[in-house]
């Protein structure tokens, strides 16, 4: 497969390979760490939102092939490198990149019915911070096409009842996470804080929600990335293989 200008042939180390261009949002350990959360069956159907370059589709079927996944990403760019690293892998049976807002994905899909929304959304909103002046970026980076309530509205429409979203996004917006995730009946089951080292406060939070769940939270034993010396800890070498 011929690369373009500024792209990338990244080996992911568990069989498959991603394309990815060093001028536009490259993926980083967040998409793996949600990717190692989501407690995704074998014959679940899935959904990937804010899917990037294809990154978390990818890595979920390299768990369990065979599952169904759609991916949905805005930028045309970035779609068309995720669709050429499925057929690079041959994994266009299973995976099905489509470019779409995802406000748009109720017309192409059918509601109630999926077993699973996987979604690394962009983490600040529009008035957090300087958008980077690369177009690519800012919008992976900032709420300008979507935002969290359109996640979790549209999440409610295309889960099954008692489907799962998993996500990750930034622990200063927990509150209102957990709130909007509660309006739209999205029911907070399971939160796991990560920490860049054990004492240093947490700077992701991944978390699991059930349509229509019971109230009931519950918070797993922090994660560490990094070890005093620099190293990646014991569960991250785990988690990365």
């Amino acid at each position: 497969m011929i690369l373009k200008d500024g792209e990338r042939l990244d080996d992911l180390q568990n069989g498959y390979k991603i394309i990815q261009n060093k001028n536009k949002f490259c993926f980083g350990i967040d998409a793996v760490l949600l990717a190692d959360f989501a407690n995704i069956k074998k014959n679940d159907k899935v959904i990937d939102f804010c899917s990037g370059t294809g990154i978390i589709p990818i890595l979920l079927q390299s768990r369990s092939k065979g599952r169904k996944i759609y991916g949905v990403e805005i930028q045309e760019d970035c779609w068309e490198m995720a669709d050429r690293s499925v057929k690079l892998n041959n994994l266009q049976d299973n995976i099905n990149m489509l470019n779409l807002n995802i406000k748009e994905i109720k017309n192409y899909l059918k509601k109630n019915s999926f077993d699973a929304i996987t979604c690394n959304p962009p983490y600040m909103i529009n008035t957090h911070g300087l958008k980077n002046s690369n177009e690519s970026i800012a919008l992976a980076r900032h709420e300008i096409e979507c935002c969290f309530e359109d996640i979790a509205s549209l999440s409610y429409e295309m889960l099954k009842e008692k489907g799962k979203l998993y996500l990750i996004h930034r622990p200063f917006r927990l509150a209102e996470i957990i709130a909007t995730l509660k309006k739209y009946r999205l029911e907070p089951k399971l939160m796991q804080l990560v920490h860049p080292y054990i004492d240093k406060e947490p700077n992701l939070v991944l978390i699991e929600a059930v349509k229509n769940g019971n109230p009931r939270l519950k918070i797993t034993p922090p994660l560490a990335v990094y070890e005093e010396d620099g190293n990646y800890t014991k569960r991250l070498r785990e988690i990365y293989g």
